[in-house]
C-alpha cells in the first residue's frame, strides 16, 4: 500500500498557501520575496552572532522576527525552527543553540532556493 503525500508538505514554502493569503496577487508575492531577500541576511547574521556570543535574549528577539518573516511567506518548517531558537533563547538554554541554528540555516537555505526558483519561473 502506497502512502500518498501532499507535495506541498515536502517543500520549504507552501506556495499555494502563500498565494491564497494574498488573493493570488503575484506582484505582492514578488514584493514580499524582495523584502525577505533584503532583510533576511542581516537578521541571519545577527542571529549567528547572538548564538556565537550565547546572548540568549538577542537570540530570542531575533528569532521571533525571523519566525514571523518565515510564517508570512508560508515557510512553516523554517518558522518552526526559528520558533525553537526563540524558545531556547527565552529559556536561556544556550547549550542547544548551535545545533538549532544549524538546522535553521539549512531550512532557510531551502526557502531561499525555492523562492528564487519561483521568481525565476514567474519572470519567464
Amino acid at each position: 500500500m502506497t502512502q500518498q503525500t501532499d507535495r506541498s508538505s515536502l517543500l520549504a514554502v507552501n506556495l499555494p498557501e502563500l498565494l491564497a493569503r494574498v488573493d493570488n496577487d503575484i506582484d505582492l508575492v514578488r514584493e514580499l520575496i524582495g523584502i525577505f531577500q533584503d532583510e533576511f541576511p542581516l537578521l541571519l547574521r545577527l542571529l549567528q552572532e547572538s548564538v556565537a556570543c550565547e546572548d540568549a535574549k538577542r537570540v530570542e528577539t531575533t528569532s521571533h522576527g525571523l519566525r514571523g518573516m518565515f510564517s508570512s511567506l508560508s515557510a512553516m518548517p523554517a518558522a518552526a525552527l526559528a520558533g525553537r531558537l526563540e524558545e531556547l533563547g527565552r529559556e536561556g538554554k544556550t547549550s542547544g543553540l548551535a545545533g538549532a541554528l544549524l538546522l535553521f540555516e539549512h531550512e532557510a537555505a531551502n526557502v531561499r532556493s525555492e523562492l528564487n526558483a519561483y521568481l525565476a519561473e514567474a519572470n519567464s
